[in-house]
């Protein structure tokens, strides 16, 4: 009899052991599931942060690099229009004539704001022409690293007028303004000292 009741105790000795080891064993791969699925939200949220970061970062250089620069402005006619010398910046894709738009706004000395827009296209009356080119041909592209000139209507014949005969006589300035589609945008301040022909803008 004592024997037998030996026995026995050992048998539930060993099945408490056992048992602890599953326990343990499911716990083990419960911390492996919890660290695999971990691992994987870090995995996703670096992967959108690496893509935000680079989108931001190619917005930036098309906003930085797709712009133009204003070189030179001279009265063409002083009734009618401008003749703006410039370029695109440095690092620029090519850009269509009609991709780069510009606006000017300016008061017509007793109060009111007046807005012209267009673009360098042909469609809006003026030609983009390489100072390189002896022909002077209206080109469609615009390249980096080559000056254009581009003779720029500021007025509409409807109302809207911010020629240089308007500021002078108005004594007023013109705010010009350049975007290039896709790109970013750049301005300048128009200040007509003399409306003849020729004349430097300021």
């Amino acid at each position: 009899m004592k024997n037998t009741n030996m026995n026995n105790n050992n048998t539930q000795e060993q099945d408490t052991m056992a048992a602890i080891g599953i326990g343990a064993m499911i716990v083990f791969i419960a911390l492996i599931l919890v660290a695999a699925v971990a691992a994987a939200v870090i995995i996703q949220t670096a992967e959108k942060l690496q893509q935000n970061a680079q989108s931001t970062g190619e917005d930036t250089t098309d906003e930085m690099s797709g712009k133009v620069q204003i070189l030179n402005v001279f009265v063409n006619d002083g009734a009618e229009s401008y003749e703006v010398y410039f370029r695109l910046a440095a690092g620029s894709d090519d850009t269509a004539d009609d991709g780069i738009l510009w606006q000017v706004s300016c008061d017509d000395g007793a109060g009111t704001f007046q807005y012209i827009a267009g673009d360098f296209s042909d469609a809006s009356g003026g030609q983009v022409i390489d100072l390189g080119d002896n022909a002077a041909a209206d080109v469609d592209d615009v390249e980096a690293g080559t000056a254009y000139r581009y003779t720029l209507d500021a007025n509409d014949g409807a109302g809207n007028d911010c020629s240089p005969d308007a500021l002078f006589a108005a004594n007023v300035k013109a705010t010009l303004y350049i975007h290039v589609v896709g790109g970013g945008t750049t301005y300048d301040i128009l200040k007509v000292n003399d409306a003849t022909e020729g004349a430097v803008v300021v």
